[in-house]
C-alpha cells in the first residue's frame, strides 16, 4: 500500500473572462486601433504642425511653449483645485470662484502626477493629450460607423484643424470631454447603453455642456425603451436602457447639487455662474457681439472674427446636419450645445472653444470632403491645417485675453 500523499488540489483560476475570450477582445481592439490608424497618424499631425508654428513663433517672441500650454489661464484654475480644493464660500460679489469649474480634470491631475514623477502642469498636459487621441479616435469610431472609414478619418482630421485646436493640447478640458462625448455617442448608436451612461456621467462631471451629452444620452434611451420591440435599441434589455438614462445626467446634476450643499443654499452653483457673468438670456447678448463686431466695428480683432464666424458657421452646419438626417443622439448633443453656447449671456471670446466638443456639426463637411477630387480635398485639409496653425499661434501670442 503506497503511503505518498496525494499531489495538493490545482488553485481555483482567477476570477475574469476565459482566455478566449480576452484573446478575442484583445484581437478585436487591435483591429479596431489598426483600422483607426490613418485617422489618428492625421490628426496627430495637423496638430503637431500647430504646435511647431506656436513653437516658433513663441520663440521668436522670446516665450517658452510649455508654459503657454500647461499653466496659462483656465490650466492655472485647475492646477489649483488639484493642489488647494475648492473654496468654502461665495466671497464678494464680483469674486470669480473656483467652484465654476468642474472636478473631474483636476481629479485626474492629482491622481496622474501622484502616481508618475513629474509636476501637476507636466501631468494636466499629459492627460489633455493623451485624451485627444482618444477623442479622435472616437471621433473616427462615429464617422466610420455612419459613413466608413475615409468620411471617419477626414472628420478626425477635420476636428484637429478647428480655428481654436490649439486647446486640444493644453492643460484645458476640451479633449477630455471631446473623448467622453465621441465615446458615449459611439455607445448609443451601438446599443452600449450602459457605457454610453457611464461615460455622459463622467461628461457631466468634466464641464457644464455635459448636460448636452446627458440630454442626448437620456432621451434616446427613453424612445428605445418606448419603442420596444422593433426600436432602434430593441435588443437592449429594458432595465438597461432605463439605468442609461438614469446614469447619464448624474455627474451634472451631482456636481451642482454637491456645489449647493457646500455653499449651503440650493442655487449655489448658479450664484457662481452669475459671478462669472454667465447668465442665460437666450441669444441676446450672443447677436448683439455679432452685430457689434461684424457691422459696426471698423478694425475688430481678429480673435473676435474668427469666434463669430465659428458661431455663424456651426449654426449653418446644423442645418445641414438636419437636412442630412444624422442619427438623433449627434442631433440632440450638437443642438442641446449650440443652444447652451450661443444662448448665453457670458463672455464672449471663448464660444468658439465651448463649442469645439461638437464634432458632429463637421460630418457635413468631411462628407464633402470624401466626395470632392482628390485635389480638392487635399487643398481643404492642407489649408485648414494651416490656417488653424495660424489662428492658434496668434490667439496664444497675440490676442491678450483668455483663449
Amino acid at each position: 500500500m503506497s503511503t505518498t500523499a496525494p499531489p495538493p488540489a490545482a488553485a481555483p483560476a482567477p476570477p475574469g473572462p476565459p482566455p478566449s475570450r480576452r484573446y478575442e477582445t484583445t484581437g478585436a481592439l487591435a483591429a479596431a486601433l489598426r483600422r483607426a490608424a490613418p485617422a489618428l497618424l492625421g490628426y496627430a499631425a495637423v496638430r503637431a504642425l500647430g504646435t511647431l508654428v506656436l513653437m516658433k513663433w513663441a520663440h521668436a517672441l522670446h516665450h517658452g511653449l510649455w508654459p503657454l500650454l500647461a499653466t496659462q489661464w483656465d490650466s492655472d484654475w485647475y492646477l489649483a483645485i488639484a493642489g488647494h480644493g475648492y473654496e468654502h464660500t461665495l466671497g464678494h460679489p464680483f469674486h470669480e470662484n473656483n467652484l465654476a469649474f468642474f472636478p473631474l480634470y483636476p481629479v485626474l491631475i492629482k491622481a496622474v502626477a501622484a502616481a508618475i514623477p513629474g509636476s501637476r502642469p507636466t501631468a494636466g498636459l499629459l492627460i489633455a493629450v493623451g485624451c485627444s487621441l482618444l477623442a479622435a479616435w472616437g471621433v473616427f469610431a462615429v464617422g466610420d460607423r455612419l459613413h466608413g472609414r475615409r468620411v471617419g478619418t477626414v472628420l478626425a482630421v477635420l476636428w484637429g484643424t478647428a480655428p481654436v485646436a490649439v486647446i486640444e493640447w493644453m492643460g484645458y478640458t476640451e479633449s477630455l470631454f471631446t473623448a467622453l462625448a465621441a465615446w458615449s455617442l459611439y455607445a448609443v448608436l451601438t446599443g452600449r447603453w450602459l457605457a454610453a451612461g457611464g461615460l455622459a456621467l463622467l461628461a457631466g462631471l468634466t464641464r457644464p455642456t455635459g448636460l448636452a451629452l446627458a440630454a442626448a444620452v437620456s432621451l434616446c434611451a427613453l424612445l428605445a425603451l418606448r419603442r420596444r420591440p422593433g426600436g432602434v435599441a430593441s435588443a437592449a434589455p429594458a432595465p438597461r436602457l432605463l439605468a442609461a438614462a438614469l446614469l447619464a445626467p448624474l455627474g451634472w446634476l451631482g456636481y451642482v447639487g454637491w456645489v449647493g450643499l457646500r455653499l449651503g443654499r440650493a442655487d449655489g452653483y448658479f450664484v457662481v455662474q452669475k459671478m462669472w457673468h454667465n447668465e442665460w438670456d437666450g441669444g441676446a447678448e450672443t447677436l448683439r457681439s455679432l452685430r457689434s463686431i461684424l457691422g459696426y466695428q471698423t478694425q475688430p480683432q481678429l480673435f473676435y472674427v474668427v469666434v463669430s464666424l465659428v458661431l455663424i458657421g456651426s449654426g449653418v452646419l446644423y442645418v445641414l446636419c438636419l437636412a442630412d438626417r444624422q442619427p438623433l443622439p449627434l442631433l440632440v448633443f450638437s443642438g442641446v450645445l449650440l443652444a447652451i453656447v450661443l444662448g448665453s449671456g457670458g463672455v464672449y471670446f471663448p464660444r468658439a472653444r465651448f463649442l469645439l466638443p461638437g464634432f458632429p456639426l463637421l460630418l457635413p463637411l468631411a462628407r464633402g470632403i470624401v466626395r470632392a477630387r482628390r485635389r480638392t480635398a487635399v487643398l481643404a485639409l492642407g489649408g485648414a491645417a494651416l490656417a488653424s496653425a495660424y489662428v492658434g499661434a496668434y490667439m496664444m501670442l497675440v490676442y491678450t485675453g483668455a483663449p
